[in-house]
């Protein structure tokens, strides 16, 4: 196996053993060499097979070879060096076409006149790849004439402005699909009943020691009044797991343990706790939270607190 040849055989196999298998396995996102340690050592097998077989055939040869009486090894050495030399001859052939130069037996016909200290001038005619390519530039302007000019095509500005909602758009996808980009700044409630389920399960894997299984709290705070320490709402909700709570008295932080779309989970799980009745509901704890952002008549404590303002002015 000391041929270019073979050398380039095997990458071709390489490649199309490798195009075959990412076609045949599915492996979602990921490739299958990857996904599949298995796939990879089977992808290396078949390969140190198919390099075995080049390895035979040039052995195959070369035992025949040997076996040749002298004569016919000179005629087969000599048929090969005819097979390399016209070997590509119809590319060698296009490659000079497109040169366009004359061989130099006949640059006596296209000598010029001019002699500059014994140094003569060739008149060569444009190779014909420049030739061509300028034919192209000239059809190129004149469709591009056509289409933005004439027939009022869209403009690079709009072309522009449709490119970066269409990116606009793929991002918003990806961070819809993609939940462990969330933090506290992009959390929001998840109500998909999946979500919910799975941050039930969080929860109670990992909170019900100190909040019960029902939220009525035990060594933590209840979670099922209006009453929160830290602030409630998912993002307050969010940052308390993610960070933790009170220095020295508080939750731990749980960012190391769980994953971004797993606190998401189970803060909107807590959530759907509220206004509900604990077995042995523990006392209230904090303060009454109220959501800034929400519109007046969904807080009847800013209604109240507004009313006795207008009360007492009065």
């Amino acid at each position: 196996m000391k041929t270019v040849a073979s050398y380039f055989r095997i990458i071709g196999f390489l490649f199309v053993a490798f195009v075959l298998i990412e076609l045949i396995v599915d492996s979602g996102g990921q490739m299958a060499v990857i996904k599949y340690p298995l796939i990879s050592v089977l992808f290396g097998i078949i390969l140190l097979l198919y390099i075995a077989f080049e390895v035979c055939i040039a052995a195959l040869k070369n035992v025949l070879f040997r076996g040749l009486s002298p004569e016919a090894q000179e005629r087969y050495l000599a048929a090969e060096e005819k097979r390399k030399a016209n070997q590509f001859a119809g590319l060698k052939r296009f490659y000079k076409k497109m040169l366009g130069s004359k061989p130099i037996e006949k640059e006596h016909e296209i000598i010029l006149d001019h002699n500059y200290d014994g140094i003569k001038e060739l008149d060569n005619n444009l190779p014909p790849w420049w030739i061509y390519g300028f034919y192209a530039t000239i059809v190129f302007a004149a469709v591009y004439l056509a289409r933005y000019h004439i027939f009022d095509g869209t403009t690079q500005a709009e072309e522009y402005e449709i490119e970066v909602a269409e990116a606009r758009a793929a991002i918003e996808e990806y961070k819809r699909t993609a939940k462990d980009l969330v933090d506290v700044n992009t959390v929001v409630v998840l109500t998909d009943a999946a979500d919910i389920s799975a941050g039930k399960a969080v929860f109670q894997t990992n909170c019900v020691a100190c909040h019960k299984t029902d939220g009525g709290g035990g060594i933590g705070p209840n979670l099922t009044d209006e009453y929160w320490i830290l602030g409630g709402g998912i993002k307050n909700i969010f940052r308390t797991i993610s960070e933790g709570g009170r220095d020295g008295k508080g939750m731990i932080s749980w960012k190391q343990d769980l994953k971004p779309v797993e606190m998401a989970q189970v803060a909107s799980f807590i959530l759907t706790l509220q206004g509900t009745t604990p077995a042995e509901p523990k006392a209230a704890e904090g303060e009454i939270w109220v959501d800034p952002d929400a519109p007046k008549e969904d807080n009847p404590q800013i209604e109240e607190a507004t009313d006795s303002i207008q009360v007492t002015i009065n």
